[in-house]
């Protein structure tokens, strides 16, 4: 399951949200998106966890919890859409 998180504070590096997620199961990927011209986080990022229930779990204890200063807005990533 490709899980979005979104408000995420700036100090935080991807290995921060692996061990945040990794309190629900397995995660096989964590990376918070970085922004190519200031190489500072765009405060947003996804983790990838094999076992879907594992990860509705994360969602539901994750969404809105106040962590590093900010609210947590978590849930099921969307398929990107093509840019053109």
């Amino acid at each position: 399951m490709n899980i979005y998180i979104g408000n995420i504070a700036y100090s935080m590096d991807d290995h921060d949200l692996e061990q945040l997620f990794g309190e629900f199961g397995e995660v096989s990927s964590a990376r918070i998106i970085i922004d190519r011209a200031t190489n500072r986080s765009k405060g947003f990022g996804f983790v990838e966890m094999p076992n879907d229930d594992e990860g509705r779990q994360a969602i539901e204890a994750l969404e809105g919890k106040e962590f590093n200063g900010r609210n947590l807005r978590v849930n099921e990533a969307r398929p990107r859409e093509n840019r053109y």
